[in-house]
């Protein structure tokens, strides 16, 4: 009896591992109340279950169920009838510095993108992106541009990331040196705007949709930036603006399958002229075995890249790696028409 109750632990202890990974309810009912904004009414103090049904629109008794749950799992405390939020709940209210809420919510863009992920194992059969089997054969940038609000969400995202990156990305490269950087996909111009403001030489343009183009010419309007940056409508597989001598893709080329990522360094090979460069910016340690590449894969058939394979389609669009700066799982690599190193 002895040796099979040893045998039978491990079996056990693997058993809950594997539960405790797979269960989705915990993720679920987080972004149950995110999408109904709950932590944003907590934030004003403690309420019952039934004042905050009252104020989100939602059932009060299946809202308590919910409520309670996540307290037993640290996001919520509760006193009586009564909840209030704790350290880690309050990152999910929409003005905490470091806010997950739109990460979570249904009706922001990565919030409703994740629910693709219940399509992965179709995905993997087809072929196809799990997006597009989940929304009806769209695209997520087709529904982007189609709908404001998860533009705006998106748009939100990527400028209160972008922020911390630009500061990284700051101290990696000579940007004093440019005379004109064209970022290209470079969404709300947060990243160029910060980099001018710290480099006063270059001038600078963000090429992207006409969404992130209209936030980027406000961005440089309130930025005080208006006479050295400018945005352009236009899409990076299309010929790019000429006149930079960089042109830079942050966080783009994940997004795509390898075909796509070489058809957008043709382009900005194109555009570089003899003496340009192609500046490269994604995670240096994501990798093929993390989250975020599942989610790319999901997303559009996109994947993260280590220098190697970066490299390796830079060198089918004509490119040839001239530099490969590394701080803080930030790969800033930088191409030219010339000589490999």
């Amino acid at each position: 009896m002895r040796e099979e109750h040893e045998d039978f632990e491990p079996a056990r202890q693997a058993a809950e591992r594997l539960w405790a990974l797979a269960e989705p309810v915990t993720p679920m009912a987080i972004r149950a109340v995110a999408t109904l904004r709950v932590a944003d009414h907590l934030s004003q103090g403690p309420r019952t279950a039934d004042e905050l049904g009252t104020a989100v629109g939602a059932d009060p008794g299946g809202l308590a169920r919910v409520l309670r749950y996540l307290a037993r799992q640290g996001l919520f405390t509760q006193d009586g009838d009564r909840f209030a939020l704790t350290e880690v709940g309050a990152v999910l209210c929409s003005d905490h510095p470091r806010s997950l809420l739109d990460w979570f919510t249904g009706d922001g863009a990565h919030g409703r993108a994740d629910l693709c992920l219940s399509e992965l194992a179709e995905a993997l059969r087809s072929g196809e992106s799990a997006y597009s089997l989940r929304f009806d054969g769209s695209d997520f940038w087709t529904d982007l541009a189609a709908n404001p609000v998860l533009s705006r969400s998106f748009d939100s995202l990527m400028g209160s990331r972008m922020v911390e990156h630009a500061r990284t990305l700051a101290g990696m490269y000579e940007w004093e040196a440019l005379e004109h950087l064209v970022d290209v996909g470079g969404g709300d111009g947060t990243l160029l705007s910060t980099l001018l403001t710290r480099f006063p030489r270059p001038r600078g343009t963000v090429l992207d949709l006409p969404g992130p183009v209209a936030a980027a010419r406000e961005t440089f309007r309130t930025t005080g930036l208006e006479h050295r940056a400018d945005a352009v409508e236009g899409s990076f597989f299309d010929p790019l603006p000429p006149g930079g001598d960089a042109y830079l893709l942050c966080w783009i080329l994940h997004d795509w399958d390898d075909e796509s990522a070489v058809a957008i360094l043709r382009r900005c090979a194109e555009a570089i002229g003899a003496n340009g460069r192609v500046l490269v910016a994604e995670y240096a340690s994501e990798g093929a075995a993390s989250e975020l590449d599942l989610r790319m894969l999901a997303y559009f058939n996109g994947r993260e890249r280590d220098t190697e394979a970066l490299t390796a389609l830079a060198e089918q669009a004509g490119l040839s790696l001239a530099g490969d700066h590394v701080s803080k799982r930030v790969s800033l690599l930088e191409f030219t028409l010339g000589h490999p190193m």
